[in-house]
């Protein structure tokens, strides 16, 4: 099936940019964004289309997401009182401490990928790749020199796709206890150098 990458996404597409981000990190978050129907409606009002690239089929059916981070904002943002409207203070007071922990810092010049998904329907047809291949030419866009990311121990896939795409592993980190949390071991962080 054909389709087609652009920047940002419509209002109405806000649901399926949540469900797309969801599918793929919702194992990583339940924890901390679950139950489902909350983390989607967490997700759904804050999901940012000035950092968004999308992939959408030729009916208009939108099949993939790739999120990133500058200085400028990300994917996803909200702040303290965004995650009590949906959980409640106190619910907030325990999530908010433990999602700041995989917070992650910009390097100057470098924009940070902040999620890639396609829906299981279009695996294996291209879209991560395309999409991909389109945050390099946002991130060069926007005077970016190099590409970021970071990828879970639990996800060979994507880290043999990030390799074969350009990126180069530089370091991994432990998660030690908070493994129970995450659900992965490790995460690595990977470099797409573009100059």
């Amino acid at each position: 099936m054909e389709f087609t990458i652009s920047a940002g996404f419509d209002p109405q597409e806000r649901a399926a940019v949540a469900a797309l981000f969801w599918q793929a990190f919702g194992p990583k978050l339940h924890i901390l964004l679950g139950p489902p129907d909350k983390a989607l409606a967490f997700l759904s009002a804050q999901v940012n289309p000035d950092f968004a690239l999308v992939a959408r089929t030729n009916d208009g059916r939108l099949v993939g997401l790739a999120g990133f981070k500058t200085s400028d904002g990300a994917l996803v943002g909200g702040e303290l009182a965004d995650l009590a409207a949906i959980y409640g203070w106190l619910s907030t007071l325990w999530r908010a401490p433990l999602l700041a922990l995989i917070e992650r810092d910009l390097d100057s010049g470098v924009l940070l990928m902040d999620g890639i998904s396609v829906d299981a329907t279009m695996q294996g047809q291209g879209v991560g790749t395309a999409l991909l291949n389109a945050i390099k030419v946002e991130a060069l866009r926007r005077g970016a020199t190099a590409i970021r990311l970071d990828v879970i121990d639990t996800n060979p896939r994507a880290r043999a796709l990030y390799a074969r795409q350009g990126f180069e592993a530089t370091g991994t980190e432990q998660l030690g206890p908070l493994r129970w949390i995450f659900g992965f071991r490790s995460s690595t962080k990977m470099i797409c150098r573009l100059r």
